[in-house]
């Protein structure tokens, strides 16, 4: 096994974690909790997203230093990138500024007051984030027969 080898597994572990994480909590957890009393919903949403974006805050960075690693390593810089791999990237920027403001923003108000409207806010981020985290791996998967 190549150290490129390493650093792509560690970049597509990372990514199914952060993407399978957020696929998970829109369409399993929400749908189930249903079952739960608003106020109950609420009260479990905080400690179930406190551990994913406590995950998250090490997969991310992970993500994001191995895709580096690989533009500059593998592909010679971002002049050698193949316009799939482009969109990854810029993708996966969009995805960690949209996780910073979900963390600094609804998940800070939810963590101090729980509150209906900052848990809508917080799933309405990860919605947006998990479709663009599904593009990126169809990129990904499909992006040399584009």
């Amino acid at each position: 096994m190549s150290i490129w080898q390493l650093v792509l597994a560690i970049h597509l572990l990372s990514a199914v974690v952060w993407v399978g994480g957020m696929f998970f909590a829109i369409a399993v957890l929400r749908p189930a909790l249903g079952v739960l009393d608003a106020p109950q919903r609420l009260v479990l949403h905080v400690p179930v997203l406190r551990r994913f974006l406590l995950v998250v805050w090490h997969a991310m960075p992970l993500l994001l230093i191995t895709g580096f690693l690989m533009v500059f390593g593998v592909f010679g810089g971002f002049a050698g990138l193949p316009w799939a791999v482009n969109l990854m990237m810029l993708a996966g920027l969009v995805m960690t500024a949209l996780f910073l403001v979900l963390f600094f923003g609804p998940w800070k108000a939810m963590r101090t007051a729980p509150n209906p409207e900052s848990l809508e806010r917080v799933r309405r981020l990860i919605t947006i984030n998990l479709w663009l985290g599904m593009i990126t791996v169809v990129l990904g998967a499909l992006g040399h027969l584009i």
